[in-house]
């Protein structure tokens, strides 16, 4: 059954966009339909793999996607939407969005875009952006509060829609970002989970973008050709401490490539008899056993790691 969400065909998909466009151009080189074919499948298994290890959706559920308007969570809704036609388990999908009543913002897109996808959609309109502007001084981050706000209100949605199951569109590059502001900022060793309960103890919250890269929502968006729409609250800011995070994981990517697999492959194993925290493991009562352990602490050895990839350089060891 749990092969069902990973081997995900893709025969009944259009790779063809408009052939009026400049992309259908482009897309009729084999090598391209080849590369988003691909893509395609990577995305699937690699959603459907979560979904598995973390028992995200299950039979009757009602999901409920966050759509922003932004690539990350069109990809999620996109990808679902696939999932759903050979899941093992019947779940319905029901998209909402928060209009937040941003100067500018483009109110008549994504109700268009949901209708002509002919889903369940809910727009739920409240004027958040006037609180923000009016609380937070000029200058200051709006995220937090903007966060609380919306939160709130998703949760009240999703009462009142009866869902069972809340879907966010955070993908492996944020869950990385927030481990890392969490350590450098926060002093925790805290990351952004796949799956938890809400704060207020009342909904189930999944991402099943978990195990994607960033790089390929976006090659898969301006595939899918989304039609974006820019926030003008939290997109708008300069120098936000999650923005220069991600800088400084991308930039450790383009110097050592795979960086971001390993580091994200570390958050799936964590051993808690090598850090420091007397809560999680009972360092005071720790007693000889006289039995080897191949992941004891060789206290008198070196740590050894593989030596990285430099990108367009050999290392080589002297």
């Amino acid at each position: 059954m749990n092969a069902v969400w990973t081997n995900i065909e893709t025969q009944d998909v259009n790779l063809t966009p408009d052939p009026r466009t400049p992309e259908a151009v482009v897309a009729r080189e084999p090598k391209i339909e080849r590369e988003i074919h691909k893509l395609e499948k990577r995305l699937c298994r690699q959603v459907g793999q979560a979904i598995i290890d973390f028992n995200m959706i299950e039979e009757g559920d009602r999901v409920m996607v966050c759509v922003s308007g932004g690539k990350d969570s069109y990809g999620l809704l996109d990808i679902l939407l696939k999932l759903q036609k050979r899941a093992p388990v019947n779940f319905e999908i029901i998209a909402v969005n928060l209009d937040q009543k941003q100067p500018g913002f483009p109110a008549h897109i994504l109700p268009e875009y949901l209708a002509k996808l002919g889903i369940e959609y809910h727009i739920e309109t409240q004027d958040t952006y006037s609180i923000v502007k009016k609380v937070v001084a000029e200058g200051k981050t709006m995220c937090s509060l903007c966060s609380r706000l919306r939160r709130g209100i998703l949760y009240r949605v999703a009462d009142e829609l009866k869902i069972t199951k809340i879907a966010l569109g955070h993908h492996r590059d944020d869950m990385l970002a927030t481990f890392f502001l969490n350590m450098f900022f926060g002093g925790k060793l805290k990351g952004m989970p796949p799956k938890l309960v809400s704060d207020d103890g009342g909904h189930i919250v999944i991402r099943p973008l978990a195990n994607v890269a960033e790089k390929d929502l976006t090659k898969w968006a301006a595939h899918r050709q989304f039609p974006i729409i820019p926030c003008s609250l939290c997109g708008s800011q300069e120098n936000l401490q999650r923005q220069l995070i991600g800088q400084m994981l991308r930039d450790w990517e383009k110097q050592y490539p795979g960086r971001t697999e390993t580091m994200f492959t570390a958050l799936q194993n964590v051993v808690p008899s090598h850090l420091m925290d007397a809560s999680r493991y009972d360092f005071k009562n720790i007693k000889i056993t006289g039995q080897a352990d191949a992941e004891g602490d060789k206290v008198f050895d070196e740590e050894e790691f593989p030596l990285p990839k430099l990108a367009d350089f050999q290392v080589v060891q002297l």
